[in-house]
């Protein structure tokens, strides 16, 4: 018999086509009553695949006793609890790497697009306003200092790139790190040092709002926040006050606080790039993802060591 699988959200067609070949999969978002599925499927389910946003709550960890391994699809450990997991003896697994340059990519993008204002130019054009006016000057990207909040794999993946752009990188992060970028260990000191500070820290409680009024004054009315992590790193409140007021010159955002809602105050901002939390959603690196996904449950199920594992 083929092992029953709870699917949290969905995935590519053809990946949900080969769990569906190999597992007997419970769609959990397609149920009218989560709570009555999961009554039913309580005692059968022996693996979790699941984003790295919706993770997988202490609720549902609770409801499957027979649950043997949870495979993320995505870096994110924060919407699971590890500790809960590891004293079920639950294995969790995640995609690290595949996503990395997607993630750093968008980054990158979201520097130039706030700062020269190509989403406000697109429109410009769009809108039939060229041939009667001109568009403010923007600003200039090459050269600018660069900060960035969480040195790890993506982080150093948009040092990387920014080096193409002349930038000078400095880095916030718990402990200095063995690269040539320079560690400021402070958070607000490194707002005050930058022109554009990248948040590519993990998500979770240890991070939660960090990035708060205090850093975006230090940032300044020219100084634009970039955040292609977790939306509940920045105080969201924070943010759009400091936007308003004009203490904040702009901000590229591809993660929220309560996702997919987006707070409509953002909505009509022009020194404001919204993204729908998608920096790697890239029909090459979410077939990537899947991928490792896959792997970590055939193996798990096969007796072998799992590929990625986090717990």
């Amino acid at each position: 018999m083929k092992p029953d699988l709870l699917l949290i959200e969905p995935m590519m067609p053809e990946v949900e086509a080969q769990l569906d070949a190999a597992y007997q999969v419970h769609r959990l978002f397609e149920a009218k009553d989560p709570a009555a599925l999961l009554a039913t499927i309580g005692r059968s389910v022996r693996a979790i695949a699941t984003g790295g946003q919706h993770g997988a709550s202490n609720d549902v960890l609770d409801a499957l006793l027979a649950l043997e391994i949870i495979a993320i699809n995505g870096i994110g450990t924060d919407a699971v609890d590890l500790d809960r997991a590891r004293s079920r003896g639950i294995r969790v697994t995640t995609t690290p790497d595949v996503l990395t340059d997607d993630v750093a990519d968008l980054a990158i993008g979201l520097i130039l697009a706030v700062s020269r204002r190509i989403c406000v130019a697109d429109r410009f054009v769009r809108t039939g306003n060229w041939p009667r006016g001109r568009l403010p000057l923007s600003a200039k990207v090459s050269g600018k200092r660069l900060g960035i909040f969480g040195l790890g794999h993506v982080g150093r993946a948009i040092a990387r790139r920014a080096e193409g752009f002349g930038m000078p990188i400095a880095y916030s992060e718990r402990h200095p790190t063995d690269v040539a970028y320079r560690f400021v260990p402070d958070l607000v000191s490194l707002a005050d040092e930058s022109d554009f500070l990248v948040v590519a820290a993990s998500g979770g409680a240890a991070t939660h709002n960090l990035v708060n009024r205090p850093v975006f004054d230090a940032l300044g009315p020219t100084g634009i926040l970039i955040n292609i992590a977790r939306g509940t790193v920045v105080d969201e409140p924070a943010l759009i006050a400091a936007l308003v007021e004009g203490r904040l010159g702009g901000a590229g955002l591809d993660g929220f606080a309560h996702e997919p809602e987006v707070p409509p105050a953002l909505w009509g901002m022009e020194n404001v790039v919204l993204q729908p939390h998608q920096a790697s959603a890239t029909v090459e690196t979410r077939r990537s993802m899947a991928d490792l996904v896959l792997a970590n449950l055939a193996a798990h199920f096969a007796g072998r060591e799992l590929v990625t594992p986090v717990v």
